[in-house]
């Protein structure tokens, strides 16, 4: 059993939509059991859920692209870790990351270096997203596009600022969202087998 969790933080609901899909592919993967956890649980580092986070074997963050960066909440969380980077605590585990933003770039790419950052810092091992951009010729439909931005550090999705989160992030980004956390569930039951486990392999 692989043990995964997601922290998270989110403004207006769209980002914890994001959140659960991706905690939903995470878990339709055999052996891995997803947890998700919220950011402003953990803004102190003597408080909230830390030993969990300890004993998982992946974390995945996401938060939103505010102002072209990691929203708020979640840098309260991130600098509240520092307590894991003393300590070393999460070292060698999995790290993959997702971020929400109106526009299709939004400048999402700067929060996923900023999470990518943070996690080479903790010593972990980053886990990309591997889908290719549904949307990059003539012949692809924007509609029903998967990976519509083209974003490959992580995941990004587009959620229509106009709209409440019942009805946006749409279908295509939220399958979008469900493939990563699979890939991130894979990346992680491979990477946390034990030494007897990979000699059967």
């Amino acid at each position: 059993m692989a043990r995964i969790a997601i922290v998270y933080h989110s403004g207006y609901g769209h980002t914890a939509k994001a959140a659960e899909h991706v905690r939903k592919g995470a878990a339709a993967i055999p052996g891995a059991n997803v947890t998700l956890y919220k950011a402003e649980d953990l803004a102190a580092p003597d408080k909230g859920p830390w030993d969990e986070l300890a004993r998982a074997d992946a974390i995945i963050f996401g938060a939103p692209t505010y102002m072209g960066s990691a929203s708020g909440g979640m840098k309260v969380f991130m600098d509240a870790a520092s307590k894991a980077w003393f300590t070393r605590a999460w070292a060698n585990k999995i790290a993959a990351g997702f971020t929400v933003s109106g526009s299709l770039s939004g400048d999402k790419t700067v929060t996923l270096q900023q999470f990518a950052t943070f996690a080479a810092q903790q010593g972990m091992i980053w886990v990309s997203n591997d889908q290719p951009s549904g949307y990059n010729a003539t012949t692809t439909d924007f509609a029903t596009a998967h990976n519509r931005a083209g974003h490959f550090l992580g995941l990004g999705v587009q959620a229509l600022t106009d709209l409440p989160a019942d009805q946006t992030p749409d279908r295509y980004e939220l399958e979008t969202a469900e493939r990563f956390g699979k890939r991130v569930s894979e990346a992680t039951l491979r990477w946390a087998r034990t030494p007897a486990q990979a000699e059967l392999a």
